[in-house]
């Protein structure tokens, strides 16, 4: 299992980008967040509010899941960072590898 992060600039469009995953059976479950961010771009500081999506999914779909943001996030350079975690609780991994592909 791995948990992949990446923000999105609208709830909508991370609500629209989650469920399209959902139906692939690329990931199990989605959260979102509303966050403010800070970051450089283009040699301008820059101050944004943004959704942080956690995507919950089994790490040899990261591929496919990496090229969807890509193309979908509106982003030039989109966040997607994947984190494995240490430890996983066995109903909730056994029922991720069932509904996932």
């Amino acid at each position: 299992m791995i948990l992949i992060l990446t923000t999105l600039h609208k709830k909508e469009m991370a609500h629209k980008l989650g469920h399209r995953l959902l139906e692939k059976r690329l990931i199990v479950c989605y959260n979102l967040m509303p966050i403010e961010s800070a970051y450089w771009w283009k040699g301008k500081l820059t101050e944004e509010n943004e959704v942080l999506m956690i995507l919950k999914t089994k790490e040899q779909n990261f591929g496919a899941i990496e090229n969807y943001i890509k193309e979908n996030s509106g982003y030039e350079i989109p966040e997607i960072v994947a984190v494995k975690p240490e430890k996983v609780n066995q109903p909730y991994l056994s029922w991720l590898e069932k509904e996932t592909k």
